[in-house]
């Protein structure tokens, strides 16, 4: 556990969001009392792959829908 004053997070917030993120758990202390911790999150069931974040996203659709986007999206998923 790391303590850092409520000015230092200010000025080097993304070094300490970093740490956190990494498991460090980081008091935060205003005149030298503790306030707050920042810590990372767990989320249940959120699988990161290695290609996160690597892909450009493209079209939704092969050809243009033509305002009939609900339509397209049934026929897409076979409810007609």
């Amino acid at each position: 556990m790391k303590q850092v004053s409520l000015q230092e997070l200010k000025r080097h917030l993304s070094r300490w969001v970093d740490e956190a993120a990494g498991g460090e758990r980081i008091v935060i202390t205003r005149y030298h009392r503790p306030v707050a911790q920042l810590g990372s999150v767990a989320v249940a069931g959120l699988h990161v792959g290695s290609r996160h974040g690597t892909g450009i996203p493209g079209p939704l659709f092969d050809r243009a829908t033509n305002g009939r986007f609900l339509e397209v999206l049934e026929d897409d998923r076979g409810e007609r």
